[in-house]
């Protein structure tokens, strides 16, 4: 039998590049949207999901459960961007990126390992980012929740390892998507101390998604690490630079590494 695929987040970007390659192989895929009627030409089911209403999270997997009787494996690609000097980003608007985020994610995993157990078997793949591995600066609420998400897996996967379910994290670097669009921006201030060192590094991290990666190099990834019997806790994809970066920062002193961070933004 086909394995049943739940991807949250798939009605655009990469959820949706992973979805139809999936779909392509065979796969039953669901994917998610919060509002899959704006999305007419998926070629796969889209379910209605906003990983921050718990409610919903549940009524979407129930709903593949009673049609497929399984589900094999869950997605977790959900994920909102957020920019500025962390001075000046709204408390709000920091619980709400980890929301989506970090606790989104842990709920959707919740309500699916029942369902897991019972089959005794399981995979469940976080989508983070390489940005999930340094602070970087005018980014540090992303990292921060992304990187709160890959020492979640870590945790998680020794907790299912007898159940016969397993755990990855999958960390994109810079792919062509309408991430920059959906992102939250904190206000560029006339008045901030941060404006024009803000202002560039903006424009940079923009310029880096506009010439990203092709968002299928993700999605054959993501095909190769369903097909291993057990999949590592860590996967990286991108640019050889951006996966370099890590090795980096591994290796070298912290006050060199921030220096090649800051000359990286120009900052």
């Amino acid at each position: 039998m086909s394995k049943v695929v739940l991807i949250t987040g798939g009605s655009s970007g990469i959820g949706k590049s992973i979805g139809e390659f999936l779909h392509q192989k065979a796969y039953k895929v669901y994917g998610t949207s919060r509002n899959p009627k704006n999305y007419t030409n998926s070629v796969f089911p889209l379910l209605e999901l906003d990983v921050k209403d718990r409610v919903s999270i549940y009524k979407a997997i129930q709903e593949v459960i009673e049609i497929q009787g399984k589900l094999d494996v869950l997605i977790n690609n959900a994920g909102a961007g957020i920019t500025g000097a962390i001075e000046e980003i709204p408390e709000e608007e920091i619980k709400a990126n980890f929301e989506t985020n970090f606790f989104g994610p842990i709920n959707v995993i919740k309500a699916v390992l029942p369902q897991m157990r019972k089959q005794k078997s399981g995979l469940i793949i976080n989508v983070t980012s390489i940005a999930g591995y340094m602070g970087l600066p005018y980014r540090g609420v992303y990292s921060a929740s992304k990187g709160a998400l890959e020492l979640l897996t870590e945790a998680f996967r020794m907790e299912l390892k007898d159940f016969n379910i397993h755990m990855t994290n999958v960390a994109p670097g810079d792919f062509a998507t309408n991430i920059a669009a959906g992102r939250y921006h904190a206000p560029l201030k006339e008045d901030s101390p941060y404006k024009i060192p803000y202002g560039n590094t903006l424009k940079l991290m923009d310029d880096h998604v506009d010439s990203g990666s092709d968002p299928n190099m993700m999605a054959k990834a993501i095909f190769k690490i369903i097909n291993i019997k057990k999949p590592k806790g860590h996967y990286k994809v991108g640019e050889f630079m951006q996966k370099f970066s890590i090795v980096l920062k591994r290796i070298l002193p912290d006050k060199i590494y921030e220096k090649l961070l800051m000359n990286h933004y120009k900052l």
